[in-house]
C-alpha cells in the first residue's frame, strides 16, 4: 500500500440502529475498494467487520471495527460501529478520530430512537453526517415514511440527493439529482448503467434539484449571488455549497442504497471523496490548551483510541496519526508519564486483516503492537514536544451488577481478566466497594454485561456469578437526642475506663446553627471549646464539638472520642450503611487517673453515639437518579406505567423530534435491570440515560423492610 497524503484520506464512521445494515455497507465499500473480491454476509458469518466468535454467534456488531478501502486514489478509513445502545463506546471513540459520519437508516423502519441517539452524538462531537437510506430492496421498504420520519427528527436539514426507483423487492436503481442521471443496476454486482432520467420522473427530479441548488447557495455568498442572477449552479458549485453546509451540521444529504446488492455504494463513496472533509482541515486540542493542526510538517503525534488483544499478535493499539509523519522504528514519548515507546511495526487495518506499511502521514488511521503503555486515550508524540491530547469522554454506565468467581481460588484470575477487559473497553467499569463489600461491574446495559460474562468464561476461562448489587444507602437523623455510655473493664492489673456524654442533632440545609438545647429537662447552652468539621468521602458532613468543662475529660482523649464516632459513621446503626449530616456535641463524661486510655474512650464514644442515633428519629436515605427515557409514542403508556411501579416521580413529558421524552426521578433500588425491562416493553426501540441526583429518605414501609432484613442478617451472622 502506498502512503496517502492527508488531503487524500477520508475517515468515516458508520452509524445507525441495529439491523440498519452498517456491516453490509462496510462489506460493499471494501469490495468497491478492492480489499476483498467477494462480499460476505452477516447471516453467512463471513464479513470482514464482524470477525469475532461472539459477533458471528449473535449475528450483530458488538465491537467497533476499523477498516480501509482504496478508491479513486483516496484511502477510506472506515470504522463500523455497533448499532445497540449497549455498545455506544465504540461510536464515541470513533468520533475522536473521524471527520465524517455516514448515518445509515433502515428503509423499513425510518428514523429510530437509535438513529436519533447517534445523530445527537455526532452533533455533540461536531462530526458532520451523510444519510444513507439502506435496504430499499426490502419488501417493506417505505420511502415516503422515511422522508416523513427524517423531517420529524431533523427538521429542514435533510436534502434529497437521490430518490429511489421502484423501492421494495423490485428496487433496481435511483435518480441522482446532483448528477441528473438515472442509475440502473441489472444485478447484484454493483455495476451500474448511467441513463437519462425517464420522462415520468423528470418533474420530480427537476423540483428536487432546484431545492438542492437553493440549499447549496445558502452557505456561500458568491454562490448566492450567482443563483439570484442566473437561477442555476453547476455540479461542482452545488457540491461546494453542500460541503460547507454539511461541515456546519446544517445539511444532511440523503442517498439511496441497497448495500446487500451493492446498489448506490460506489456513488456514495464518490460523493464522500468530493464533498466531505479530509483530515487536513482539522485541529486537535491538547490538555494544556494548544491546538495542533493535522499537517505533515507538524511534530509527529498519534492518539490511541482503541485497544484490543488479538490471537497471534497480542495487545494491539489502534491509533490516528494526529500530525506529522509516523515511520517504522520511530521513538515516541508519552508526555503524561515520560515513558518512551518504539513503533516497531505499522499496519493498515481491515478487520482481522493487517497490512504492514512503512509509514503513515497525518490524518491516517492504523495500528501497532506490543506497546508497553499503549492504552486507550494515550498520546505518543515526538520527544520533548510535551503534546498530550484531550481524552475521550465515555458515557456514564447505566447498568450495575455484583460479580464474583464461582470458585474462590479464581478471585485473582477474575480481577486480572476484568482489568484487561476494562482496558479494552473503557465503558466497562470495575470497582471494589469497601462500603458494599462487593465487586461492582458496570456497563451500558445487560447485553453489554453479558458480553463481558461471555468473554470471562470463554476467553479467560473464569466461571462467574452475577447478582443484584447492594444499594449504597445512607443513614441520618431527624431530631435531637442525648446518650451516655460508660466503658469499664477490669482484667488483672490495668483496667479500662471511659465515660462519654454526648448530644447529636441533624445538619439541615437552611436551618441555623444552635448550641442551645434541653438536656435532662433543663434548658442548656453548651460552651463550645473547639470544633471540627468534616466533608465526608461518601457525601454529607460531620461536625464535632468539644463542650466539656471543668476537666471532666482531658482534651487528649477528644481524638479518641472522635475516632469512635467516625467508626460508627462508617457503619451506621440501622443497616450498616454510611451515616451523614450529623452534629455531635460532647458535653460531659468521666475519666480515671490510671485506667483511662484511648481505646476506652473510642469504645465509650462509639456506643454512646449508637444509642443516641437510635433515639434521634433515625432515617434511611436512598440514592435517587434523574432518568430520561426516549421512546416512540406507541410505548409511552407502557413506559409510564412501569416507572410508576418503580416509585418514580414523573417530572416532565415532552415530544421531541418524533419521539416522546419522559423525565423522572427514580430510586436506584428500583433500577436494577431497567435497561432490560425497557427494551422488552418497547420491543427494543426505547432508550434512556441516568445521572445521580441526590439522597432522599425512603418511605416508611421500605425502611421497615430494610431494618427487618438487616436484623435478620445480623442474626444469621451470629
Amino acid at each position: 500500500m502506498k502512503s496517502y497524503s492527508t488531503k487524500d484520506i477520508r475517515n468515516v464512521v458508520l452509524l445507525g440502529s441495529t439491523k440498519s445494515g452498517k456491516t453490509t455497507l462496510a462489506e460493499a465499500m471494501l469490495y468497491e475498494g478492492k480489499v476483498i473480491d467477494r462480499r460476505g454476509t452477516v447471516e453467512g458469518r463471513n464479513t470482514v467487520s464482524d470477525n469475532t466468535e461472539i459477533e458471528q454467534m449473535n449475528q450483530r456488531s458488538i465491537f467497533s471495527t476499523p477498516l480501509y478501502a482504496e478508491f479513486m486514489d483516496t484511502k477510506f478509513n472506515i470504522i463500523d460501529t455497533p448499532g445497540a445502545d449497549d455498545f455506544i463506546g465504540g461510536a464515541v471513540s470513533a468520533f475522536k478520530v473521524c471527520e465524517n459520519g455516514i448515518l445509515v437508516i433502515n428503509a423499513q423502519q425510518g428514523v429510530e430512537v437509535g438513529t436519533e441517539i447517534f445523530a445527537r452524538y455526532a452533533e455533540q462531537y461536531n462530526v458532520p453526517i451523510i444519510v444513507a437510506v439502506n435496504q430499499l430492496d426490502a419488501d417493506k421498504a417505505d420511502w415516503d415514511m422515511v422522508q416523513t420520519s427524517m423531517k420529524e427528527a431533523f427538521g429542514n436539514k435533510p436534502v434529497i440527493v437521490q430518490f429511489p426507483v421502484n423501492p421494495g423487492a423490485s428496487f433496481d436503481g435511483f435518480v441522482d439529482v446532483l448528477k441528473m442521471k438515472y442509475y440502473h443496476f441489472k444485478d447484484d454486482s454493483g455495476k451500474r448503467e448511467d441513463l437519462e432520467i425517464p420522462e415520468s420522473l423528470k418533474d420530480e427530479a427537476e423540483l428536487l434539484r432546484q431545492t438542492l441548488i437553493e440549499k447549496a447557495a445558502e452557505y456561500d455568498d458568491t454562490l448566492m449571488e450567482k443563483f439570484f442572477a442566473e437561477g442555476v449552479l453547476t455540479e461542482d458549485e452545488i457540491r461546494k455549497g453542500l460541503g460547507i453546509g454539511i461541515r456546519k451540521g446544517e445539511v444532511l444529504p440523503v442517498f439511496c442504497l441497497s448495500a446487500r446488492k451493492d446498489i448506490g455504494v460506489k456513488r456514495l463513496m464518490e460523493f464522500t471523496i468530493k464533498t466531505s472533509a479530509s483530515p487536513e482541515i482539522t485541529v486537535s486540542a491538547t490538555k494544556d490548551g494548544r491546538e495542533i493542526a493535522c499537517k505533515r510538517d507538524a511534530p509527529t503525534t498519534l492518539f490511541i483510541y482503541k485497544t484490543d488483544v488479538e490471537p497471534h499478535l497480542g495487545e494491539v493499539s489502534y491509533f490516528k496519526v494526529m500530525s506529522g509523519e509516523l515511520d517504522e522504528g520511530m521513538d515516541l514519548e508519552d508526555a503524561e508519564t515520560g515513558g518512551r515507546e518504539r513503533i516497531s511495526t505499522i499496519y493498515a487495518v481491515a478487520g482481522a486483516k493487517k497490512e504492514k506499511v512503512s509509514d503513515m502521514l497525518a490524518g491516517d488511521i492504523g495500528c501497532t503492537v506490543k506497546l508497553r503503555a499503549g492504552k486507550t486515550n494515550v498520546t505518543l508524540s515526538q520527544p520533548g514536544t510535551g503534546i498530550s491530547y484531550e481524552h475521550i469522554k465515555f458515557p456514564a454506565p447505566k447498568y450495575r451488577t455484583a460479580i464474583r468467581a464461582k470458585v474462590q481460588a479464581d478471585d485473582t484470575k477474575l480481577g486480572d481478566a476484568l482489568s484487561r477487559i476494562s482496558a479494552q473497553d473503557p465503558t466497562v467499569i470495575v470497582e471494589y466497594s469497601k462500603e458494599l463489600k462487593q465487586t461492582i461491574l458496570s456497563g451500558q446495559g445487560e447485553q453489554h454485561i453479558n458480553v463481558v460474562k461471555w468473554r470471562l468464561q470463554n476467553e479467560f476461562k473464569v466461571e462467574v456469578e452475577l447478582f443484584p448489587p447492594k444499594i449504597p444507602y445512607r443513614e441520618t437523623i431527624t431530631k435531637v437526642a442525648t446518650a451516655e455510655y460508660r466503658h469499664k473493664k477490669q482484667s488483672g492489673g490495668a483496667g479500662q475506663f471511659g465515660e462519654v456524654h454526648l448530644l447529636i442533632c441533624p445538619i439541615v440545609e437552611g436551618v441555623p446553627f444552635t448550641n442551645k438545647f434541653k438536656i435532662d429537662g433543663k434548658d442548656t447552652t453548651l460552651n463550645i471549646k473547639s470544633q471540627e468539621s468534616y466533608n465526608l468521602d461518601w457525601g454529607g458532613k460531620l461536625e464535632f464539638y468539644n463542650c466539656v468543662v471543668g476537666g471532666a475529660i482531658d482534651a487528649r482523649f477528644m481524638p479518641a472520642i472522635l475516632k469512635g464516632i467516625m467508626e460508627k459513621m462508617t457503619e451506621g446503626p440501622l443497616t450498616g450503611s454510611y451515616a451523614r449530616d450529623i452534629r455531635v456535641f460532647v458535653y460531659d463524661g468521666k475519666m480515671h487517673p490510671v485506667d483511662s486510655n484511648e481505646i476506652s474512650f473510642v469504645l465509650a464514644a462509639r456506643n454512646a453515639f449508637k444509642e443516641a442515633f437510635r433515639n434521634a428519629g433515625p432515617k434511611i436515605m436512598e440514592p435517587i437518579y434523574n432518568l430520561e427515557v426516549l421512546t416512540p409514542g406507541e410505548y409511552m403508556g407502557a413506559c409510564m406505567s412501569d416507572l410508576q411501579n418503580r416509585r418514580a416521580i414523573i417530572e416532565g413529558m415532552a415530544s421531541e423530534k418524533g419521539f416522546e421524552v419522559i423525565k423522572a426521578r427514580v430510586p436506584l433500588a428500583e433500577l436494577y435491570r431497567y435497561s432490560t425491562a425497557l427494551s422488552s416493553l418497547s420491543s427494543g426501540s426505547a432508550t434512556f440515560n441516568m445521572q445521580f441526583a441526590d439522597y432522599q429518605p425512603v418511605p416508611g414501609d421500605v425502611q421497615a423492610k430494610l431494618l427487618a432484613e438487616y436484623a435478620a442478617h445480623d442474626s444469621n451472622d451470629e
